[in-house]
C-alpha cells in the first residue's frame, strides 16, 4: 500500500491518501477543497488514478473537494449512507467493507461528533489502522454541540468500540492543532485527558464546559458539504470559484 497523510493548514485538516501498487487505484479520505491541487500533483507523482474520495461525515470547518475531483479526476464520491447525500455514488455502512484494489476499508459507526460519523479501519499489515476522524483525535475528540452531536453517545461510540481494537492499532484523526501525526488504542486509552478513566457524566460535563467558537466556515461548509462541495450560490467569487466544478483555480 502507498500511503500519505497531507495536511490543510486553515482547519488543520489531514487528507489520507491510500494508492494500491497492483492497480494504481487511490482513495482520498476527507479531501478539502483548497489542497484539492496539491493533491492531484500527489496523485500524478506517485503514478496514481484517484478512483475514490471517501468522507468521514459532514465536516462544518472546510469544504470537501469531492465533487470537484469527480470533475476533473473523473473519482466516484463515497461517504456514509446514513446521510443520505444524492451527490454520493456509493453510501458506506458498518459491515459493509469498501474494497478498492487490494486496500479494504470497514467502516466503524462512530457517532456523537455527528450522528452519521463514521471512522474507518484498515488491516492486512502487522499493526490495524484506524482512521477516526472527528470522533477519537490524540489526546481530545471532536466536538459535539451541533450537527446532532451528542457526548453520551460519542463516549459510548469510542469506549466501547474504538477502545475495544487492540492497543496495538495506530490512530489516524482528521486534525490535529499540535503538529502531532499518529497516536495509538494504547496511548489514548491511557493519556486522553478527556476519556482515560472517566464516566460518562465526567466526559459530559467536560464537553458541556469547553465554549469553543462557533467555527467561521459552517454556515456555508455545511450546506455546500452536503452537496458533496457545491456551494452556495451567495457566496463571495473567491469561494464559489473555488467550489464550482467548472472552474479551476
Amino acid at each position: 500500500m502507498i500511503f500519505r497523510q497531507l495536511f490543510e493548514a486553515e482547519s488543520s485538516t489531514y487528507t489520507y491518501l491510500f494508492g494500491c501498487t497492483q492497480t494504481g487505484q487511490a482513495v482520498l479520505l476527507d479531501p478539502v477543497l483548497e489542497t484539492m491541487e496539491r493533491d492531484l500533483r500527489v496523485l500524478q507523482a506517485l503514478g496514481l488514478r484517484l478512483a475514490y474520495t471517501l468522507e468521514t461525515h459532514i465536516h462544518a470547518d472546510h469544504v470537501t473537494s469531492a465533487r470537484k475531483l469527480k470533475a476533473v479526476a473523473g473519482s466516484q464520491i463515497a461517504g456514509p449512507a446514513m446521510d443520505q447525500l444524492p451527490c454520493t455514488d456509493l453510501g458506506v455502512a458498518e459491515g459493509q467493507p469498501l474494497r478498492v484494489g487490494l486496500l479494504t476499508f470497514y467502516p466503524l459507526f462512530t457517532p456523537g461528533h455527528t450522528d452519521a460519523h463514521h471512522s474507518y479501519l484498515l488491516t492486512g499489515g502487522d499493526t490495524p489502522w484506524a482512521f477516526t476522524g472527528d470522533a477519537l483525535l490524540i489526546d481530545s475528540c471532536g466536538r459535539t454541540d451541533f450537527q446532532n452531536g451528542n457526548a453520551a453517545t460519542l463516549y459510548r461510540s469510542i469506549q466501547d468500540k474504538l477502545f475495544s481494537l487492540p492497543d496495538e492499532t495506530l490512530i489516524y484523526p482528521a486534525h490535529d492543532y499540535q503538529h502531532r501525526h499518529v497516536s495509538s488504542v494504547a496511548q489514548e486509552k491511557e493519556r486522553n485527558s478527556r476519556l482515560a478513566g472517566k464516566s460518562v457524566k465526567e466526559f459530559q460535563d467536560i464537553m458541556a464546559g469547553l465554549n469553543l467558537a462557533y467555527p467561521k466556515k459552517m454556515d456555508y461548509a455545511v450546506p455546500a458539504n452536503r452537496q458533496c462541495g457545491e456551494c452556495p450560490a451567495e457566496l463571495p467569487e473567491h469561494v464559489r470559484r473555488l467550489c464550482d466544478p467548472s472552474l479551476q483555480g
